[in-house]
C-alpha cells in the first residue's frame, strides 16, 4: 500500500492562473497543494497519509469532531484561496483517489460534464441567506423585559387565568410565526430577483442555532461577482422593519451549492444541491 493518497479539493480548467493560485498553498495536514492535469482539465490535490485516509481509518476519523473540523477548515481554505483566482468546482470533504493516474481518469471521464459547469459558474459567487424567527417575548415568563403583564381578571381562578394566558401566548406566537414566514418569503423574492440561481438547504437545528431563534430559511444564491452589492442591498432592504425575523448573510463563497450540473428550470426552486 502506498504511503500517501491524493486528497482532492476542486476541479478547474488547467490554466496559468490555477498554477499561480496553488503556489505556496498548503492544505489538509499542512501538505503542499499541487495540480494534476489531463489535457485542459485539472484537479487541485494534496498528498495525505494513507494511514489516515484509507477507508477504515477515514471512517473512524469522521466520528472525531475535532479532527473533522481541522480537515474541513483546511479543505475550505484551499478552495476559497483558489476560487479567488479562478473558477472551481468544489468537491466534497475527504474526496480521495489512490494516485494521480486515478485523478487523471476522473478528469478524462468527466471532462464533458465539468467544462459546462465551469463555464456556467465563471464570474459568479455564492451568497448564503439565513432567516431566523425571533419569538415574541412574554413579560410573564421573561420579566427582565421591563414590561408589566396585565393582571389576571378577578373573576378567574389562578388556574383558569394561567390557561387563558397560555392560549394568548400561543396565539401571539403563531401570529408572529406566520408573519416571519411571510417576511422570509419577501426576503427570498428580493434575493432571487438579483441572483441567477437559487437552492434551498435544510434549516439548521440544535447546536447550529444560537439562543431562542428558529431557522426558517437557509438559502444559497448564485450571483454575478460584479452584482454582489446590489444583491446585498436588496436583501437587507427587504428585511428592514421586520421585527419577527433576524437575518444572517454569509459570503461571498466559492459556488459550493451550485457545483453540480445545472438544474432543470422547474427544479431551480426549493431543491438542495450538493457539490462534487
Amino acid at each position: 500500500m502506498s504511503a500517501t493518497v491524493d486528497y482532492l479539493y476542486a476541479i478547474a480548467a488547467a490554466t496559468t492562473e490555477l498554477r499561480e493560485a496553488v503556489a505556496a498553498l498548503r492544505g489538509v495536514g499542512d501538505a503542499p497543494v499541487r495540480v494534476v492535469t489531463d489535457r485542459d482539465m485539472a484537479a487541485v490535490v494534496s498528498d495525505v497519509p494513507s494511514a489516515d485516509f484509507e477507508e477504515a481509518p477515514l471512517t473512524a476519523h469522521l466520528e472525531d469532531l475535532g479532527w473533522l473540523e481541522t480537515v474541513a477548515r483546511a479543505h475550505h481554505g484551499v478552495i476559497d484561496a483558489v476560487a479567488a483566482r479562478t473558477t472551481v468546482l468544489p468537491l466534497r470533504l475527504a474526496t480521495i483517489y489512490r494516485d494521480d493516474d486515478g485523478v487523471r481518469t476522473l478528469l478524462a471521464a468527466g471532462r464533458d460534464d465539468f467544462l459546462p459547469r465551469l463555464a456556467r459558474l465563471a464570474g459568479h459567487v455564492e451568497w448564503g441567506v439565513k432567516v431566523f424567527f425571533a419569538p415574541p417575548v412574554d413579560p410573564v415568563t421573561d420579566p427582565g423585559t421591563g414590561t408589566t403583564a396585565a393582571p389576571p381578571a378577578p373573576e378567574l381562578s389562578p388556574g383558569r387565568a394561567y390557561l387563558r394566558h397560555r392560549r394568548q401566548e400561543r396565539h401571539t406566537r403563531d401570529t408572529a410565526y406566520q408573519e416571519a414566514l411571510e417576511a422570509a418569503q419577501r426576503i427570498h423574492v428580493a434575493a432571487r430577483g438579483r441572483a441567477v440561481e437559487h437552492t434551498r438547504h435544510r434549516a439548521q437545528q440544535g447546536a447550529l442555532v444560537e439562543g431562542p431563534f428558529e431557522n426558517i430559511a437557509n438559502d444559497a444564491y448564485l450571483v454575478p461577482s460584479d452584482r454582489s452589492e446590489p444583491f446585498l442591498a436588496a436583501v437587507r432592504q427587504a428585511a428592514e422593519g421586520e421585527d419577527t425575523v433576524q437575518l444572517e448573510i454569509t459570503g461571498p463563497w466559492a459556488p459550493y451549492s451550485f457545483a453540480a450540473a445545472a438544474p432543470a428550470p422547474e427544479n431551480q426552486e426549493g431543491e438542495e444541491a450538493t457539490a462534487g
